[in-house]
């Protein structure tokens, strides 16, 4: 009799199985060609697809399509090697539902140690993030910083349109992070992994943008040399940001309608028709149902890109989210090896107070140069851009906040456990305000509070 080993127990191929099927996370494997050769109960569970459907048939053809969307590395030739990987992924179920799964894929070998196939590892974390947005507990999604229920309310929507191919239409002041957003649901869909191509049509020529677009052929007008790919060719599989779309000349929007209309086109002074497999996402800081009303943008075109309008809130109108997006910023400059002791309340109370008609770009390089002036020390009011120390400096003076007192403030501190953003809403006060009382009573410690 051969003694139990853990090298026996997993050499027997049913107790292996049984093993990975008492597993909570999903396993798939599949050789090189595709083909399903296992799949685990945790597998069935989070997909809805059960295993008798799926063994043996190509991925492929068993989902209705790649089951990684556009991050499949075998939508092509067959691979040679495989690298692991690591990556967030949504699926659609059989069921038609939505799920997030977190993704580990690592390559399998013979005794040889010749390329197999691969083995995925997945588990479902929708209902956890869900719960997260809903609780405010999650301070950051798809690379987006933000807390406040405004931002939250971004989230949310990024993960309903990973399920659809339904264009998007951004709307917010310059900024704001439009181009952030589009990449987020372009990388949270199933396209994630394939080209994600933005386009500027303010920063184009209008001679030259048709063929930005949509390419041109030889001697199409003078200068065209060669056959050039416009942008929707080279987003083919993935998604075309349309970025400042309010500025498109008539004459693209019409070319412009037809491709989402028909899904084709023609290079310029070409007569071939092209079609593409293109997700368009569009956006604006302008007015464009105002624009339409002007009768500078087609109305038609404008109820084809905005089937879904998501709205971007200024920075001033979500100021809360100031201290975690500064705490972001400097903690990526100390990943680069700076210096960054932090930013003073005085300074954060300024940044708190400002406008900032340049939102989280004008953030952004607000803490970058700050970081430059205070040459790694802490970060006060005059190591702030001139724009801040000149509105600092004009804007009436406020004096003492006559709704907060040290004894109040220490209470709610203490009844909150520390957290400022909570004890500013027990005083009825914005978190802005809590921050000039600090500045304006330095001898009121926060030190050992968390904000």
């Amino acid at each position: 009799m051969k003694p139990i080993t853990l090298e026996n127990i997993l050499a027997d191929k049913k107790n292996l199985e049984r093993i990975l099927d008492n597993l909570m996370e999903g396993i798939i494997a599949h050789d090189k060609g595709r083909h399903i050769l296992f799949f685990n109960r945790a597998a069935e569970e989070i997909t809805g697809y059960r295993k008798a459907e799926i063994l043996g048939k190509d991925c492929h053809e068993a989902f209705g399509g790649p089951f990684c969307g556009g991050r499949c590395a075998f939508s092509g030739e067959a691979q040679d090697s495989w690298t692991h990987t690591d990556y967030p992924l949504n699926i659609v179920t059989k069921q038609g539902d939505v799920r997030r799964l977190e993704m580990s894929v690592t390559g399998m070998t013979d005794e040889a140690g010749c390329f197999m196939g691969v083995l995925a590892a997945f588990r479902d974390v929708t209902d956890l993030i869900g719960l997260q947005i809903q609780q405010g507990k999650l301070h950051s999604f798809a690379g987006i910083i933000g807390q406040d229920p405004k931002m939250l309310r971004v989230f949310e929507q990024i993960r309903e349109l990973a399920a659809n191919d339904y264009p998007v239409h951004i709307a917010g002041e310059t900024g704001t992070g439009k181009e952030l957003v589009a990449t987020a649901i372009h990388n949270e869909s199933r396209r994630g992994g394939g080209p994600f191509v933005p386009v500027n049509c303010a920063a184009l020529p209008e001679g030259t943008l048709e063929s930005e677009l949509f390419g041109h052929v030889k001697g199409a007008f003078t200068g065209a040399m060669r056959d050039k790919k416009g942008r929707f060719e080279l987003a083919h599989g993935g998604t075309l940001l349309l970025d400042e779309v309010g500025d498109l000349p008539r004459l693209v929007q019409a070319k412009l309608l037809r491709v989402l209309q028909d899904g084709v086109f023609e290079r310029v002074g070409a007569e071939k028709t092209l079609s593409v497999d293109v997700r368009l996402i569009s956006a604006t800081h302008r007015d464009l149902k105002r624009e339409v009303e002007r009768g500078n943008f087609r109305e038609d075109l404008y109820y084809r890109i905005n089937v879904v309008p998501l709205y971007l809130p200024p920075l001033r109108k979500r100021k809360n989210d100031i201290p975690l997006l500064a705490e972001h910023l400097l903690g990526k400059a100390s990943e680069k090896g700076r210096a960054v002791p932090g930013l003073s309340k005085e300074a954060l109370a300024i940044m708190m107070d400002y406008p900032w008609p340049g939102n989280v770009r004008e953030f952004q390089s607000a803490i970058r140069f700050a970081l430059v002036k205070s040459k790694g020390r802490l970060i006060q009011p005059g190591h702030l851009p001139l724009e801040l120390k000149q509105w600092q400096d004009n804007r009436p003076s406020r004096g003492p906040s006559r709704k907060l007192d040290p004894e109040s403030v220490r209470i709610a501190l203490a009844r909150t456990g520390g957290n400022k953003a909570k004890a500013a809403r027990i005083l009825g006060v914005g978190r802005a305000t809590l921050y000039r009382f600090f500045a304006d009573f330095p001898d009121v410690p926060q030190d050992t509070y968390v904000s």
